[in-house]
């Protein structure tokens, strides 16, 4: 378990997406009531379109390096600083997720968080292939002496013997070491990587919504990341490779113009629902060789766009209906990422899942705010508020884990940000 983040570090946050890159730097910085309450201010952000990534994997790690280096210049000349080590993000359908269970008998009259650590390592003694590792092993509940449940923290009570049900998160180690390759290719060093739901959850999800239980639909271009939250902790995390890049790739193809004008085009003039767009509006598509665009009715990229959409909500609606916590969340789903900002996507949702949906907006910061409180930077804000909060348990270690200890590497870090 890391140190206290404290008033005044400096935390870096880098989101690699399938469409686009994304480095923000943000500062820790006291409430003006309250000193106890730690608040963080954005003061550096960059972006860069994503090269040598799909649907969340890194392709190619040249092309990829190029695209992180350019998103952390840009965030370092705003941001009038130097940044060395990153906290990242991971995502993919190669991550898995599963519940556990982790036992320690203690020796002490109080417990600690040497206790707490070693009765949440204990979870991780189950098989998993060589080619695997794991990235979290995040805590749900304590349970004290077999009849106290429940617990959240237990540090400072008193037992026997602690156990703990907690959510376990794996990786492909292959998609780990090129995410690390790409990022140190130009000498910056990964100081933590983050699941990408985990990371979105914590940008855009109330404290309330957890505990009552919901659901957190993260739309990226090439992911859809799922997260599932259950009396305030994590329960159930799903990767569907499939995501905006789509619905791109299938206006192009319906309308036969270039992916970036189709790009263009869904930005501006897309909607989720035919239902939602006015039978007189009028779109201009983008025809090819210099010729004159041509005058469409918008519904009609509505009605490319919405059966992708519907596709992709059917999925996850299955995934949820699978994990067993379908009548366990009655907060309902919570949008984010990129394709929720598209106008009546909330809406097109809420006929699928049958239950309350809202578009997710990071909050919880302030600083450079015009840029980042937008659903497309969820998961690199909740980077910067996972690391500032800390709490939890990030099992994963980039380094040798015998010399370079997450603590350590934490501390290291903040240290060496200017």
């Amino acid at each position: 378990m890391t140190d206290k983040v404290k008033n005044g570090d400096i935390l870096v946050g880098l989101d690699i997406g399938t469409h686009k890159t994304y480095a923000v730097i943000g500062e820790v910085t006291e409430n003006a009531d309250d000193p106890k309450i730690k608040e963080l201010n954005v003061i550096g952000v960059g972006s860069a379109v994503s090269k040598g990534i799909q649907k969340g994997n890194i392709t190619n790690v040249d092309s990829a390096a190029q695209c992180i280096n350019e998103a952390i210049e840009k965030a370092e000349v705003t941001a009038n600083c130097k940044i060395s080590s990153v906290i990242v993000n991971i995502t993919g359908n190669h991550i898995k997720g599963r519940n556990s269970q982790g036992l320690t008998t203690l020796k002490n009259d109080e417990i600690t968080d040497s206790d707490i650590a070693a009765c949440l390592e204990s979870a991780k003694a189950i098989p998993i292939p060589p080619d695997r590792e794991f990235l979290h092993v995040l805590a749900q509940e304590y349970i004290l002496d077999e009849t106290q449940r429940g617990i959240k923290n237990p540090k400072g009570m008193s037992g026997v013997r602690l156990e703990a049900n907690v959510h376990i998160v794996t990786a492909a180690s292959s998609a780990v070491q090129n995410i690390i390759k790409s990022i140190q290719r130009y000498k910056i060093d990964v100081a933590d990587i983050v699941l990408s739901s985990l990371a979105s959850s914590e940008a855009v999800l109330s404290r309330d919504e957890k505990e009552l239980g919901c659901v957190l639909i993260d739309i990226g271009g090439g992911t859809t990341d799922v997260a599932i939250w259950v009396k305030g902790a994590l329960v159930h995390n799903y990767v569907l490779p499939l995501g905006g890049n789509h619905l791109t790739n299938d206006i192009a193809q319906s309308l036969q113009i270039s992916v970036i004008d189709a790009e263009r085009l869904k930005l501006q003039s897309g909607c989720a629902m035919t239902s939602a767009v006015g039978t007189d509006e009028i779109v201009l598509i983008p025809m090819p060789g210099g010729r004159d665009p041509k005058k469409r009715p918008k519904q009609v990229i509505a009605e490319i766009i919405q059966p992708r959409l519907e596709e992709i909500f059917e999925m996850v609606a299955k995934e949820i209906e699978k994990s067993g916590h379908k009548d366990e969340i009655p907060a309902g789903i919570i949008l984010t990422g990129g394709t929720a900002r598209m106008d009546a996507v909330p809406e097109l949702a809420e006929s699928i899942f049958g239950m309350p949906v809202r578009r997710g907006i990071p909050t919880g910061i302030g600083g450079i705010t015009d840029f980042v409180q937008n659903p497309q930077c969820a998961t690199v804000i909740g980077l910067l508020l996972h690391a500032m909060n800390q709490h939890d348990i990030a099992s994963y270690s980039p380094q040798d884990e015998k010399n370079n200890s997450l603590l350590g590497r934490f501390v290291s870090w903040l240290k060496q940000i200017v």
